[in-house]
């Protein structure tokens, strides 16, 4: 990694709220680069050593432990700068799914520059949960198709997620209502955020 830390615009919400949706929107937007763990994750090969920790976890519901998905977030952030995809002196990196825990936000302090915080909130978990259902059957994604699994997720996100937001300063959260279309979310996000996502380095 480089020894200059990225500047990063976090986005948090729980299984389904629409956080790769909206990163994708904002990378394209605002020529920023979005870096989803999920993606990361399902992209491993089923072989590799790594892959095989994955799917053990995934599997279950539960996170990969911190040590592991800061050693893959890494390597896979250094593979993009080494093959010119993320220009982290020119781009925001918008990070959905890293950090995790608060372990994880701690060992990150030094390699993260965080200029803002995006939660999207959403209480309607059965929506959630049916909407992640229907993704999956679209997207093939075959771990998002157990509703067991994914209730289990929710609680794990309740549990360790929100818990680290306590450690950013509370005026770097912006918090946003995810039970919109993604249009709306979009809008909400522009309209309130558009002097950070549009500052140049």
């Amino acid at each position: 990694m480089e020894t200059e830390p990225f500047r990063s615009v976090l986005i948090f919400g729980p299984p389904g709220s629409g956080k790769g949706t909206l990163g994708k929107f904002l990378s394209s937007a605002g020529n920023h680069f979005h870096l989803s763990s999920g993606d990361i994750f399902r992209g491993l090969s089923p072989e590799s050593a790594s892959g095989k920790l994955y799917h053990t976890y995934a599997s279950k519901g539960h996170l990969l432990p911190d040590e592991v998905t800061l050693q893959i977030f890494r390597n896979y952030v250094g593979g993009l700068i080494a093959t010119n995809r993320y220009f982290p002196h020119e781009q925001l990196l918008l990070l959905d799914g890293v950090p995790r825990t608060l372990k994880q936000a701690q060992i990150l302090e030094k390699e993260l520059h965080v200029v803002r915080i995006i939660v999207l909130e959403m209480n309607n978990i059965e929506g959630l949960i049916k909407r992640m259902v229907r993704r999956a059957i679209i997207e093939k994604r075959m771990d998002d198709k157990d509703e067991k699994i994914l209730r289990t997720r929710m609680q794990v996100y309740e549990k360790e997620t929100l818990s680290l937001l306590n450690h950013y300063p509370q005026e770097l959260i912006s918090r946003f209502n995810a039970d919109q279309k993604p249009l709306e979310v979009l809008r909400d996000v522009l309209v309130s955020l558009s002097p950070v996502l549009s500052a140049q380095n």
